[in-house]
């Protein structure tokens, strides 16, 4: 690892490389373009205007763009970070007809409560159970279906999907750094060559925050702020801890969530409902394809951060943005970005024969994609490979 007594702007300056703001960008694209609609839709399940919404997506990029900034460069590993998009579904599900300010008062409480997680240390006792294997069984099943997705972009768009594949390998051939960047590129070109790339309506504007007060009440309490706390952590903590686990990096991870829950609830009152360690996103950063020295991809996650700053300065009208590139290029990009994290992770799992079989029922359980109770499958698949290698050691 790098030592402390280097300068922070030295070692950020020499640690650059183009390879790891490619993949920065690439993770701020696949988060924000597959779930953003999501958010915009809990936002307006409970009543928020068209200056609100622009709010949330102020609070929501500064929030994960100065965590990604600030925690990756404290502890030089990729830390990334992401709001809670099963929170946002349950938003949706479950939070119609609470005031706004209610609401908001909900995602107060909900941060103050991951803060206190983290900071107690509680989480990250429960999380060190989870043993590696496990955890990049885990890993693997998450990411399967973007793997599998991107090959599936031939059904709809055979061009731009072999165009993109064909480049992918080659460039993994001959520029094996550069390998994301120049895919994206070139699906790029293709789809702005084939008039798959919609640019109708880009207009730059500059977000304005609103504040609102929170209230708050029983009813939010019970129906809104605890089943967020619990999804957020359960769904989405859990496998984001997981996976820097199962790519070889150790942050502490009671700081790290205790001041995500602090940018969280200060930033909760202009639409920030839920903010957390990604997993999905966060493997791209830590994926070869960020940089060949595992000790250099932090500079990812800081791009990412850059970005996601970005987004956040210039609220909804970036949502215009993203959605100019077709759905198929966005898969296509992701699945081929997260080939080697799906290798690696999938031969971590399987490596010691006496976990084996616990590792592959996460993994199936995982990809399976079951949710319960609200809680999606990568915690189902840790529980039930949990017992599996339980029931096996007893």
């Amino acid at each position: 690892m790098h030592t402390k007594a280097e300068p922070i702007r030295y070692n950020l300056l020499r640690d650059l490389s183009v390879s790891a703001i490619a993949a920065g960008f690439v993770t701020v694209l696949v988060g924000f373009a597959s779930s953003a609609a999501i958010v915009f839709q809990a936002a307006q399940s409970l009543g928020a205007t068209p200056d609100q919404i622009s709010s949330w997506v102020w609070a929501l990029g500064l929030g994960m763009g100065f965590t990604c900034i600030a925690l990756s460069l404290r502890y030089r590993v990729p830390v990334v970070t992401a709001w809670s998009t099963p929170g946002a579904a349950m938003l949706i599900s479950s939070a119609a007809g609470v005031p706004l300010s209610d609401a908001i008062g909900a995602f107060v409480l909900s941060s103050v409560l991951i803060t206190v997680a983290g900071f107690t240390g509680f989480f990250e006792r429960m999380i060190s159970r989870i043993p590696v294997s496990l955890a990049s069984g885990m890993l693997g099943g998450v990411l399967l279906r973007f793997g599998l997705e991107a090959f599936q972009v031939v059904r709809t768009q055979l061009g731009l999907g072999l165009t993109m594949f064909a480049v992918y390998v080659l460039a993994r051939r001959l520029a094996p750094r550069y390998a994301v960047i120049l895919t994206l590129l070139m699906g790029v070109a293709f789809s702005a060559a084939t008039g798959l790339l919609n640019v109708d309506g880009l207009a730059l504007q500059w977000a304005t925050p609103v504040f609102i007060a929170p209230t708050f009440s029983i009813a939010a309490m019970v129906g809104v702020a605890l089943p967020l706390f619990i999804v957020t952590m359960a769904s989405q903590n859990v496998p984001g801890v997981a996976v820097m686990r199962a790519s070889g990096y150790s942050a502490p991870i009671s700081p790290t969530i205790g001041w995500i829950g602090v940018t969280n609830t200060v930033l909760a009152p202009f639409g920030a409902f839920a903010l957390n360690l990604a997993a999905i996103t966060a493997a791209i950063c830590m994926g070869r394809e960020a940089h060949e020295d595992p000790e250099r991809r932090y500079v990812a996650a800081v791009a990412a951060g850059v970005f996601y700053v970005l987004i956040g300065l210039l609220g909804a009208s970036v949502a215009a943005l993203f959605t100019a590139f077709p759905k198929e290029l966005i898969v296509a990009i992701a699945g081929l970005a997260l080939l080697g994290t799906i290798g690696n992770s999938m031969a971590q799992a399987l490596r010691e024969e006496s976990g084996r079989e616990a590792a592959l029922v996460t993994f199936l359980v995982t990809a399976s994609g079951i949710s319960l109770m609200g809680i999606g499958s990568a915690f189902w698949g840790l529980v039930a490979g949990s017992l599996t290698l339980l029931a096996w050691k007893r």
